[in-house]
């Protein structure tokens, strides 16, 4: 059984063109959603009820395979679920379909691809920040809280005239830094 699936990120766009493509390749039934790709498939109603009517040796057909994942990663989880399940994806737009040794190829290539992209990005970032910290510079957001304000923080707090809530206007700080601050 073909069971087509179908996705707009707003409610200002239409499914027509999906729907016409999938009724065009013979679905048996059609479900769709209104919502982000960047939402999980368990926030996607109409992915989930797809998902559920599904049976082993049912196919998901989608117009296109951004509809159905925003990452290469999550396509890949869902076509290994419905690997496990004995189900299949057709994807209309990229003639992909799992449920032939081609289209099985092709997503196994993905995913090394995938794969080798994810520890490419992870070296040049370690590398990265590597040479950074060898010039003395180090991540992360900078320092709002200076040794002169700290210095500035422990005096005025000493002299016992002063109302603490004037010393926070003054330092512009919160009153839980200005605590830290005594503390360091």
């Amino acid at each position: 059984m073909k069971i087509g699936y179908m996705r707009v990120s707003t409610f200002d766009q239409n499914l027509d063109l999906q729907e016409d493509a999938l009724n065009k390749e013979g679905c048996d039934k059609i479900f769709s959603d209104k919502i982000s790709g960047a939402k999980s498939k368990t926030e996607r109603e109409g992915l989930r009820n797809a998902l559920d009517f599904m049976r082993e040796g049912d196919v998901l057909v989608i117009y296109k395979l951004d509809r159905l994942g925003r990452t290469l990663k999550n396509l890949i989880e869902m076509v290994n679920d419905l690997s496990k399940k004995k189900m299949g994806l057709k994807s209309l737009s990229e003639s992909i379909d799992t449920t032939t040794a081609n289209g099985k190829l092709i997503f196994h290539v993905f995913g090394a691809i995938s794969e080798f992209e994810r520890d490419i990005i992870r070296e040049r970032t370690r590398a990265g920040l590597g040479a950074a910290r060898a010039r003395g510079k180090f991540g992360g957001r900078p320092r709002k809280i200076t040794d002169e304000k700290i210095k500035m923080a422990k005096r005025l707090h000493a002299d016992k005239s002063i109302d603490i809530k004037d010393i926070i206007k003054n330092l512009q700080v919160s009153r839980s830094a200005f605590y830290r601050m005594l503390q360091m």
